[in-house]
């Protein structure tokens, strides 16, 4: 970014966000000679408007948020609002977007002002043709560019559209000086923002709000489990509660995304993904369809940030698909089958059935990919040996006994000039107190890849639980034969 970066407070009810309002601070006061372009996205319910708008507040810009309207609807409220923020004398009158976009570009002729549209999906889909508005109008040598300091800002919660705003032949591909997604608290920051201390309570509670920050406060009130003993109703009063607005999320999420076309397939194949079938055969069988007809569903879902891919660390040719919003898979094993019994009132049945399930294929799963977001963001590099670089699962073949053994946490990392060191094979056990046993599985599934020629001399066994571990294995550790991770040290600082 061009010049000083000029220090706008952040908001004092602002939790965290530090980084992204940095980044934005730093767009906003660019003092660069030209208008600049930037592009916010991310799914719901995550602040990005209450950034954006504290952007605007605090640098004096002018903040526009689109909704559902005709082109004609949408060109009158802008003209007002523009109108209101440059105290003209009425309303302003545009029949065409190209003279919006032209009047945003002149609020910043004598200095650098933010200038946000958010909600730009909205607009776009009334008039197709504004990304190329924008385009035309950030044109190389345009002199309404040139001679305007304006910093727009276009915004946006539908991944699957804004994903492509700036991508593949899009027209505002390469106009962008900044592209910048917001994305859930991750499970230490949801931690401390639902202001819990427990870490087996904050595990559970992020198995089903995840890191979306409006479930806290506009979803449930402030309504925060008082302790472990309280989870179990905390669920039933929110989460499985008709008259929670948590309790329909999970149906509203993939509305969210209105250029889906066949939703009930859309939640079919999350239905497949959250009982347990996790390829796209197994998809495919589950839905009893042709494996080419979810091929689309599946990429769909990744770009809206549902669904995520991971590839195979030891089979490459391999990959499996893993619900990325906890509570889309706590409403599939839970809630879905169960809707009208849960109309009628009957949550504390419901979860008394289900919460066996819960633990086994949401919390366990859930565990899993905790673990190896600890590996990747807050390990430190003395932990195993160098700095973790790649992070996933891995599967490998066990000929002689005609098997094969999954790794939950597989771990490449940097040691000295190499980046593709093989530093750990880990297994991850919400429920079980691990002992030797798990370790000597681990050295088994090491010697297995010796045995195909790969370098496992640096490799370190790891064993991440969440009710403990032996005291065997703890000599072990002592002995530095293996790292343990209990929910104290993925929730402690490393």
């Amino acid at each position: 970014m061009a010049g000083k970066r000029r220090n706008l407070a952040k908001p004092s009810d602002m939790f965290d966000r530090d980084w992204e309002w940095s980044e934005l601070t730093a767009f906003a006061a660019d003092p660069g000679p030209e208008a600049t372009l930037g592009v916010v996205s991310g799914r719901r319910r995550q602040g990005k408007s209450f950034l954006l708008d504290s952007l605007a507040r605090a640098a004096g810009g002018f903040y526009f948020c689109a909704y559902e309207a005709t082109e004609a609807e949408s060109l009158r409220r802008f003209g007002e609002e523009l109108g209101q923020y440059t105290r003209a004398a009425g309303p302003l009158r545009f029949d065409r977007w190209e003279q919006c976009v032209d009047a945003l570009l002149a609020l910043g002729r004598e200095k650098p002002v933010p200038v946000v549209i958010d909600e730009f999906p909205y607009l776009a889909r009334a008039t197709p043709s504004l990304p190329s508005i924008v385009q035309v109008a950030y044109g190389p040598r345009r002199p309404e560019r040139l001679e305007s300091r304006t910093r727009l800002l276009l915004c946006g919660s539908s991944l699957s559209f804004m994903g492509g705003l700036l991508g593949g032949t899009s027209p505002l591909r390469g106009r962008a000086s900044l592209e910048l997604i917001v994305q859930p608290l991750d499970f230490r920051q949801a931690a401390s923002f639902w202001g819990i201390d427990d870490p087996r309570l904050a595990l559970l509670v992020h198995s089903v709000v995840g890191g979306t920050p409006a479930y806290r406060r506009e979803f449930v009130r402030d309504d925060v489990p008082a302790g472990l003993d309280d989870f179990d109703a905390w669920v039933c009063r929110t989460a499985l509660s008709p008259r929670s607005p948590l309790y329909r999320e999970a149906r509203y999420l993939l509305a969210d995304e209105s250029d889906l076309r066949d939703r009930a397939l859309y939640h079919s194949v999350l239905a497949a993904l959250a009982s347990g079938n996790a390829t796209a055969g197994g998809i495919a069988g589950c839905l009893g369809r042709p494996a080419g007809d979810i091929t689309h569903p599946l990429t769909v879902l990744q770009d809206c940030g549902l669904v995520r891919r991971e590839v195979d660390a030891f089979r490459k040719n391999r990959s499996v698909y893993r619900i990325g919003e906890p509570l889309i898979a706590f409403d599939h094993v839970v809630a879905r089958t169960k809707l009208a019994l849960l109309d009628r009132g009957l949550a504390e049945q419901v979860w008394e059935d289900s919460r066996a399930r819960f633990l086994s294929a949401v919390v366990g799963p859930h565990f899993e990919q905790i673990c190896r977001e600890w590996v990747a963001h807050f390990a430190a590099p003395e932990t195993f040996g160098g700095m973790p670089i790649d992070v996933s699962y891995g599967t490998v073949a066990d000929p002689a006994a005609r098997t094969s053994h999954e790794v939950d946490v597989v771990v490449r990392g940097a040691v000295g000039q190499d980046n593709g060191v093989l530093l750990s094979l880990g297994e991850a056990k919400w429920d079980q107190v691990m002992g030797e046993g798990h370790l000597e599985r681990l050295r088994h599934i090491t010697e297995l890849l010796a045995g195909r020629g790969i370098d496992t001399s640096a490799v370190r066994p790891a064993c991440y639980s969440g009710a403990g571990f032996t005291d065997g294995l703890w000599n072990a550790q002592a002995n530095g034969e293996v790292v343990l991770v209990d929910l104290r040290r993925l929730y402690a600082a490393e």
